[in-house]
């Protein structure tokens, strides 16, 4: 399906590295309840998840598996993330039933998409900004409860959890249209 050297290329283990950070960030999270181990665990996520795609198009290593695996992973955390969140009562249940409930969504417009004989989604500027919204969301919103400064924490949580909502929602829509018009 891929060649060996589509699979083993820096970025594509950049962001097997991010995937091992999601039963990390649990286990520190919820295992340990250790907020500050756990935050650092985020924070290099969407630090590497900024850097697979860069480092890809520096070296010219971009791939159909690197293309599959990226928006893969940062579902993976972004629900990983809500969940414990939720778990915790730091962030309301509609929250993770949104994010969710979009993911699956976007999910059967991929498999009618397939169905039309195209391929996988190309990911869209607004996907990336959705998603850059959420991972940034998340350590501001963990720190919320846990410092001096909560109020401030909470509010710029909050703001970009909304527009990462927002923008979430909208590329549902925009991934729909592309699947129903057999579009990139």
């Amino acid at each position: 399906m891929f060649a060996r050297n589509e699979i083993m290329t820096i970025p594509n283990a950049i962001t097997g590295v991010r995937a091992l950070g999601i039963p990390l960030f649990l286990w520190c999270y919820l295992g340990l309840n250790n907020v500050a181990l756990s935050l650092v665990v985020l924070v290099v996520g969407a630090i590497s998840d900024y850097f697979d795609g860069k480092v890809a198009r520096a070296l010219h290593q971009e791939s159909k598996l690197g293309a599959m695996l990226d928006p893969t992973i940062d579902r993976a955390y972004i629900a990983a993330t809500a969940i414990a969140l939720v778990i915790n009562d730091v962030v309301p249940l509609w929250l993770l039933l949104v994010l969710v409930g979009r993911d699956i969504w976007v999910a059967l417009a991929l498999l009618i998409k397939r169905r039309n004989g195209s391929g996988v989604f190309e990911v869209t500027f607004l996907g990336k900004a959705a998603t850059f919204n959420l991972l940034y969301a998340f350590p501001f919103l963990l720190l919320a409860g846990e410092s001096g400064a909560g109020r401030i924490f909470s509010i710029i949580g909050w703001t970009f959890a909304i527009w990462g909502v927002g923008l979430y929602l909208v590329t549902a829509l925009q991934y729909t249209y592309m699947a129903l018009n057999n579009s990139k």
